[in-house]
């Protein structure tokens, strides 16, 4: 009899060695990732927290008539959550409170790349977002009795991801 923990083991090191290589992939992980943002390729800098990247399908139920064993669900969009991203304050945030001023006030929509890399600066994961708009900048509480480190978030609108067909050249420019 195999036990739990020693299945997850088993289970963890096929996937390292087949999956991994059968999918191209490399055995990086993501733990205590930087993560580089590019918009229509102009580097906004590092941050070190990104969140929101995600993606939900509204469904819309129906209850048919005489069939209580079951509800449809019938979808019908799909929608992007914003993304968020925090860093803490230093010299590249007038990147991106240049950057934001510019184009907040256009109506263009861009394209965002971010790129999630290891302490040795290796990418593990690189996203691109379709049809980017910067909707929100919030600067760091400045105080003299804070004694926390001063951060920003800057929050971005999108369309959709781009595949990753066509990414590879786009990541490139930012690595």
């Amino acid at each position: 009899m195999v036990s739990p923990g020693g299945l997850a083991a088993a289970g963890a090191g096929m996937a390292a060695s087949v999956g991994l290589a059968a999918l191209g992939g490399s055995p990086d992980v993501a733990v205590s990732v930087c993560f580089l943002v590019s918009i229509d390729y102009m580097p906004l800098g590092a941050f070190n927290g990104c969140e929101g990247l995600g993606i939900e399908v509204v469904c819309e139920t129906r209850e048919e008539g005489g069939n209580n064993g079951m509800v449809w669900n019938l979808p019908t969009r799909i929608k992007y959550s914003n993304v968020k991203l925090t860093r803490p304050l230093t010299w590249q945030s007038q990147l991106t409170t240049g950057w934001f001023n510019t184009y907040a006030r256009r109506t263009q929509k861009h394209t965002a790349i971010i790129a999630a890399l290891t302490p040795e600066g290796s990418p593990v994961g690189t996203w691109a977002l379709n049809g980017v708009l910067p909707v929100r900048w919030s600067g760091p509480k400045l105080g003299v009795m804070d004694n926390a480190v001063s951060t920003e978030t800057l929050e971005l609108a999108h369309e959709g991801f781009i595949s990753s067909g066509l990414l590879g050249a786009a990541a490139g420019a930012i690595l």
